[in-house]
């Protein structure tokens, strides 16, 4: 059971619930619910986040199943499935988890009347075998790919708001984000799902460079590998401008909606500050440790940044 709790990477299952809940609270507050008993923290809200836990449980599993080769030279310390856990018993586990939550995505389908968290759940269960087994190897694609699927996370939340409080409709959620600006909630998880998507992607790159040794020898087509760890530093950098527009969107919509308290603006301000700390510690890396320091970095300022609203619902409450 340990190794099994170990290949699931609980610190990152606990981040993302920390993530979704922060939000759901912050709106729970927002708009004026019933504390901890308004909608946004109810049951189904409950089976959305154990469903994506258990798909990104799953997409852990299978990731190590096909990084074994990989791990034994970026990570020999940290391999576990072929050593702690047989190939098979990973697979069988990777088969429950997505389909324990493939059936709460059709239970919430039915329960709001919506296809879209059935496709959105069978869409990331796929999308991350195919990451596992072939797009991690790419140049691009893989990196993009496993952004687009940590964006998803906010913007869940977001669907949930819009289909539970708003419109019992998830087709005006994309529409309004052109629209209408005084639809704060909508924009605050779109804006946090670009936020993830960014620093993600820009993570995935520094960790491109740190494992180059261990992807050549998979014959991997990482950006490092293909265009040079120069070259990967320097996108990398550039991904990491787009998060700088986002804080000025943020401080628009902060001072525009709900929060005028300046200490509440502080979590902001502080999490701009990380970001640049990041920026200049991928800029200086040139040594595998800095670049895994780096990453660190880059880490922990996305975490800060998607539990932003954790801080400012406790500031509301």
């Amino acid at each position: 059971m340990i190794p099994l709790i170990k290949v699931v990477r609980p610190v990152n299952l606990l981040i993302i619930a920390l993530t979704m809940y922060s939000i759901a609270w912050y709106f729970d507050t927002l708009i004026g619910l019933s504390g901890w008993d308004g909608e946004m923290l109810g049951f189904p809200f409950f089976l959305l986040v154990l469903s994506t836990l258990l798909i990104a449980a799953a997409g852990n599993i299978i990731n190590d199943y096909f990084d074994q080769k990989a791990d034994r030279v970026n990570r020999p310390k940290r391999v576990i499935v072929g050593r702690e856990i047989k190939r098979r018993t990973a697979i069988f586990y990777h088969w429950v988890f997505n389909l324990i939550a493939f059936l709460l995505a059709v239970y919430l389908s039915w329960l709001f009347q919506s296809f879209w968290y059935l496709f959105i759940h069978l869409l990331s269960i796929n999308l991350l075998w195919f990451y596992s087994m072939y797009l991690k190897r790419t140049s691009v694609a893989g990196n993009i790919s496993i952004a687009f699927l940590t964006a998803l996370v906010p913007i869940l939340v977001g669907i949930f708001y819009n289909q539970t409080i708003e419109r019992g409709t998830l087709i005006d959620y994309f529409p309004m984000v052109f629209v209408e600006l005084s639809d704060y909630p909508i924009w605050m998880t779109m804006s946090l799902g670009v936020f993830a998507f960014a620093l993600n992607w820009s993570r995935e790159v520094v960790k491109d460079i740190q494992d180059i040794e261990g992807d050549r020898k998979l014959r991997a087509r990482t950006l490092p590998i293909v265009k040079g760890i120069k070259f990967a530093k320097i996108i990398s950098l550039l991904i990491l401008l787009l998060p700088i527009l986002l804080f000025g969107l943020a401080f628009f919509l902060w001072y525009e909606n709900h929060i005028r308290s300046e200490v509440a603006f502080f979590p902001l301000i502080f999490a701009a500050i990380i970001l640049f700390v990041s920026i200049a510690m991928v800029s200086a890396a040139n040594t595998p440790d800095q670049f895994k320091r780096a990453h660190l970095a880059i880490k922990v300022t996305m975490i800060f940044g998607l539990l932003l609203p954790l801080f400012w619902a406790f500031l509301m409450w």
